[in-house]
């Protein structure tokens, strides 16, 4: 156990559980819209670095700088798949979408937008996504506490399970106490921690490198370890990658938060920014370990620790305490937003309309969604416990994949296309999760990532749908054409 380095993570664990308490004094008595929206308050640059830090767990420390380290540079089309795919959505999806949840009643989830958009009644659609909302987030969320574990396990040497729980059990209560806006400001402190972490090591390894402290010169390198392509799959499926931000609901409810349209410009300059230099940096990391580190982290999943390593090469250990607790904020900035949005989906889109009849008041709305957050909790910690259980960087994929598929197709076609129906988004999101979960079930050794067929799926389905059922109605154009005017 390195005393000083767990010291430097009680203080920023407390501080973390200080925002909860905090915002839960403050809106204790706030409702369903308070609890899972922040009340629309939220301002651009915690925003933007929420939806940066909710997007970037620690696979852009750990999963991502491995793959690099591993595999070579042609990994490299995962990251530029994500910047790109993260720019259009900030400047694409962004605007149209706050302006169009507001104009859909005032909507505070995805599953809600997606109804109200179409004025519809049935509630069959709130309740699918529900479905996909509570399976996918339950695997995401394992992702981000297994990375939790496998930090506190490096800093403190207790066991990983036990690890784990520590973890989850801490963010649990801040989101359980302070709902969305105590994840936002964590989500914001904590993406200003891992910028700081990325743009720091990879400087640093660079200057030891240069020193002549290389245990492998670029040019020892397994063959084909610089060729950025190294085949079609490759390439596509890393540019895949950006499809997912279509449809990430934790990601995207972010836009709809932004306190007004006028800084939703801002915050999409902040993202970004801050989107392009984590992967930027996130990249160099992993070429630069395999540099410093050769061979020696390939067994295993070992290669997800080259950050860990670089870290406790280059510094003294007060600074690598800061530097490993950035890995743990990304997990727990991830964690609590994919808990969150999960049980909002339950409570606002089930319990309230379904079980409840609408008969629930707000208080009970948001203490329901504070149940599910436990109940997800517990399973993703089980989940990660599993040791058949797959590598932080697999989790994520899977994920990814299956809410890139099934969301993306049916937000953008419901913001920009004037014809688009209520069964087309239905049967645009079913086709989509099923085709990307077949496809990894089945078709997974063709090389090319799910989300790639799944989100072509998607879309199809939801257009030939829509041209083959009846045309919306007048009221629903009138909404549209209101939302798309900025009315």
């Amino acid at each position: 156990m390195n005393t000083v380095e767990l010291v430097i993570f009680i203080i920023y664990l407390m501080f973390m559980l200080g925002i909860g308490i905090y915002f839960f004094v403050k809106t204790k008595n706030g409702g369903e819209k308070d609890y899972f929206l922040g009340g629309r308050e939220m301002g651009p640059w915690v925003s933007a670095l929420s939806a940066g830090a909710s997007d970037m767990s620690a696979w852009v420390l750990m999963g991502l700088p491995g793959s690099i380290y591993a595999l070579g540079i042609g990994q490299a089309w995962i990251a530029i798949g994500l910047a790109i795919g993260y720019a259009l959505a900030w400047m694409l999806e962004a605007p149209r979408l706050r302006r169009f949840s507001v104009a859909a009643d005032d909507s505070i989830t995805i599953p809600q937008y997606l109804t109200n958009r179409f004025l519809s009644a049935s509630k069959s659609l709130q309740i699918i996504c529900a479905v996909i909302f509570l399976f996918a987030y339950t695997i995401y969320a394992a992702s981000s506490v297994k990375a939790c574990g496998t930090v506190f396990n490096a800093v403190t040497g207790i066991d990983p399970q036990v690890a784990m729980i520590i973890a989850a059990g801490i963010i649990l209560v801040y989101t359980f106490l302070g709902g969305f806006k105590a994840v936002c400001w964590t989500d914001f402190f904590q993406g200003m921690l891992m910028l700081a972490a990325l743009l720091l090591a990879p400087i640093f390894a660079a200057m030891w490198l240069g020193d002549g402290n290389t245990q492998m010169t670029a040019d020892q390198l397994p063959a084909g370890y610089w060729d950025l392509f190294p085949d079609w799959k490759t390439v596509a499926s890393g540019l895949g990658w950006g499809l997912g931000y279509f449809g990430m609901p934790h990601i995207i409810v972010r836009f709809m938060s932004v306190r007004s349209d006028r800084e939703v410009r801002k915050s999409a300059a902040v993202g970004i920014s801050w989107n392009v230099l984590i992967v930027a940096f996130s990249l160099a990391a992993g070429c630069l370990g395999r540099l410093m580190f050769a061979d020696t982290l390939m067994d295993g999943n070992l290669r997800e620790n080259v950050f860990i390593s670089m870290a406790r090469t280059l510094f003294p250990t007060i600074i690598t305490g800061i530097l490993l607790t950035a890995i743990l904020a990304a997990s727990m900035s991830t964690a609590d937003s994919q808990m969150l949005c999960a049980s909002s989906a339950f409570a606002s889109d089930v319990y309230k309309p379904v079980i409840r009849k609408n008969k629930a008041s707000d208080k009970e709305i948001g203490w329901v969604g504070r149940i599910v957050v436990v109940i997800i909790a517990v399973i993703a910690v089980m989940i990660a416990s599993d040791p058949n259980c797959e590598s932080i960087m697999g989790l994520v994929s899977n994920a990814w994949g299956i809410f890139g598929a099934a969301f993306g197709p049916a937000i953008l076609l419901s913001l920009f296309w004037r014809r688009f129906t209520f069964s087309g988004a239905v049967a645009g999101i079913l086709a989509g999760a099923a085709v990307d979960i077949i496809w990894l079930a089945f078709l997974s050794n063709t090389g090319l990532y799910e989300i790639i067929p799944g989100f072509a799926a998607g879309m199809i389905a939801a257009v030939i749908t829509t041209l083959l059922s009846k045309k919306p109605s007048a009221e629903v154009t009138a909404l549209y054409d209101s939302a798309s005017a900025g009315h």
